[in-house]
């Protein structure tokens, strides 16, 4: 089928998609400074690879929970299908697929100022649709990443994402609470999360940071603007590509997250989940986003302190926390009565015992304070 990939009103390239969700051909090309970053034009041509990469990409992972049942709910074969069925939408950037001579437009469709059907993100939480039910796919859950249950609600004309946790301890929404208590006491700029319970299970709440006007890059599409010389770091890289793009205040900005990770002993901070914001109409930097995502920390599926690999510039905290310039931010005075809010948050908890809440505060606390005493503190 024919489409036309849009950046809100703006036609970006002609393309056709096949009956497997693949673009299978790119014809004319309009705007190309709005092609999704890091995806190049050589000698006039776009390079499809990478335009597929992209749009792929967007789709829902194949490790999420419950997705097979999901998809067979629904009668697809796979997540790329079920990406046209919402024209490729998401709640964090502005792209978008026009089927050829729809007239659609970007006021009418667009997640952030129109609603959105709830039944895919109910199917991925496992609810099993009647037989005879109309169900709607069009939802920006057709376009969320990562692994865990999640779905987009809306309250008070409001954007909020749910996820929920994985495992025996079901640790990740309470997690995200306590990174943003760290974050709150430290000044780091972050996501506000809030713990709610749904049919006696645990969940993050979050509002969405992106707006009709702003949208979010991942660090990832960042560093593919230019090829990684064989003599430079991933860390050095990305910081070349922000350059290069006039980001500004990158570095101090990394600062903070690598902390943040370290304290809270965070293991997947991955290239997709953190980046940068820009103005979706005139393309301008806004700079780094809010942290966001941390919930796959404080040994959420371990034992409390054991030995644990970490992302997205090194494998080990102790390595990765080297890249940090300057802690001379790093109140650890700013840290007085976390301990107990900590202990606090795992109260709902059916989960996390007396112990582990006693052992994992306890373990924040250390950390932070073999922080403050890092040679970059005293700078």
């Amino acid at each position: 089928m024919d489409y036309t990939l849009m950046h809100k009103n703006i036609p970006v390239v002609e393309m056709e998609i096949d009956e497997t969700g693949y673009i299978a051909k790119q014809r004319e090309m309009h705007d190309l400074r709005r092609l999704p970053l890091g995806v190049n034009i050589f000698k006039t041509v776009i390079d499809r690879k990478a335009l597929n990469d992209w749009w792929l990409g967007r789709s829902i992972p194949a490790s999420r929970a419950g997705l097979a049942a999901a998809l067979q709910s629904v009668g697809l074969s796979s997540t790329a299908l079920l990406l046209e069925k919402s024209f490729g939408l998401s709640l964090s950037d502005h792209y978008w697929i026009c089927p050829k001579g729809s007239g659609l437009l970007w006021e009418n469709v667009n997640f952030f100022q129109n609603d959105f059907s709830r039944d895919m993100g109910e199917i991925l939480f496992g609810r099993e649709p009647a037989a005879d039910e109309n169900i709607s796919l069009m939802s920006p859950d057709n376009t969320s990443d990562g692994w865990l249950r999640k779905k987009w609600v809306i309250a008070d004309n409001k954007r909020y994402l749910m996820k929920g946790g994985s495992g025996y301890f079901q640790q990740e929404p309470f997690n995200e609470v306590i990174a943003c208590a760290v974050m709150r006491r430290l000044g780091i700029h972050h996501v506000k999360y809030a713990l709610v319970v749904d049919e006696g299970k645990p969940f993050s709440l979050c509002e969405n940071f992106v707006t009709p006007d702003t949208e979010l890059v991942p660090a990832w599409r960042i560093a593919l603007t230019q090829k990684q010389p064989n003599d430079r770091n991933s860390f050095s890289h990305l910081l070349a590509c922000c350059d290069n793009l006039g980001i500004s205040d990158v570095r101090g900005a990394l600062d903070r997250m690598l902390a943040i990770d370290y304290i809270i002993a965070n293991e997947d901070r991955h290239w997709n989940n953190f980046g940068f914001v820009r103005n979706v109409d005139t393309l301008e930097w806004v700079g780094f986003a809010p942290v966001y995502d941390s919930g796959t920390s404080l040994w959420h599926d371990k034992r409390v302190g054991a030995i644990i690999k970490c992302k997205p510039f090194r494998s080990g905290h102790a390595e990765q926390i080297k890249l940090v310039q300057d802690l001379g931010w790093f109140n650890l005075g700013s840290l007085k009565g976390l301990h107990d809010e900590i202990i606090a948050v795992f109260e709902i908890s059916e989960d996390v015992d007396q112990k582990r809440r006693a052992d994992i505060a306890k373990a924040v606390i250390e950390r932070a304070r073999s922080l403050s005493r890092m040679p970059q503190a005293s700078y």
